[in-house]
């Protein structure tokens, strides 16, 4: 099982993304007054909790709330607008994938996991 790290500060923000030219980071924006996203939430610790711990592959989590000002510099680096719940896989230090609301699931991260993998090989 993966361990979900949260981001709170630009240092955090700068080391994840500089780490994703080492392995995949998946990155979830999450507002905790959010029906919807507490609902993608479960979805993103479920497919977490599915991956190995030595994979490789890194969670991270953005609390809205708390650190708004840190979404929103992920969104700018990353080129990629932001939403929330927001679910961003990042390699090399470009968004290679993202969902956003329902589009939030288990499976759909699994699948993007794979595709990304197998565009690497």
């Amino acid at each position: 099982m993966s361990e979900i790290e949260k981001v709170e500060t630009t240092e955090d923000l700068d080391r994840h993304v500089a780490a994703s030219f080492d392995g995949d980071i998946w990155f979830f924006k999450h507002s905790l007054t959010c029906g919807v996203s507490s609902a993608a939430w479960r979805e993103f610790e479920r497919f977490a909790g599915e991956q190995p711990a030595e994979g490789g592959v890194r969670f991270c989590l953005i609390e809205i709330q708390s650190s708004r000002p840190i979404s929103r510099s992920l969104a700018e680096r990353l080129d990629v607008r932001h939403q929330s719940p927001q679910a961003i896989l990042v390699r090399g230090g470009k968004a290679v994938w993202h969902a956003t609301h329902f589009s939030i699931t288990s499976r759909a991260l699994a699948a993007a996991g794979a595709q990304a993998r197998e565009s690497q090989a």
